[in-house]
């Protein structure tokens, strides 16, 4: 089985990992979309943080925490959504 850190060194853990602990998230899921060589990854991402801030806001503050992740990947694609956003989603698909 191929190590998903055989490339960049990132993994869908890592990534959900630092993500939580940085930003307090509630709920962080990694997809890693490279077919498993950690190149490119997609996430959604529910925190506190993100709370009366725009979407390019929040944007910025996933990168900065992830700086040196995103440098040595190829695609990142964050949705970002507060709580209270993230809990109507839940809402509206039950």
């Amino acid at each position: 089985m191929a190590d998903s850190a055989s490339t960049s060194g990132v993994t869908a853990d890592g990534l959900k990992e630092k993500l939580s602990n940085q930003l307090d998230a509630e709920f962080v899921e990694i997809e890693d979309m490279s077919g498993g060589c950690g190149q490119a990854f997609q996430a959604i991402i529910v925190s506190p943080h993100f709370d009366k801030k725009n979407m390019l806001a929040r944007h910025r503050l996933v990168n900065s925490v992830l700086k040196d992740e995103i440098a040595a990947i190829h695609a990142w694609t964050p949705k970002c959504y507060t709580p209270e956003q993230w809990q109507k989603l839940q809402d509206e698909r039950a």
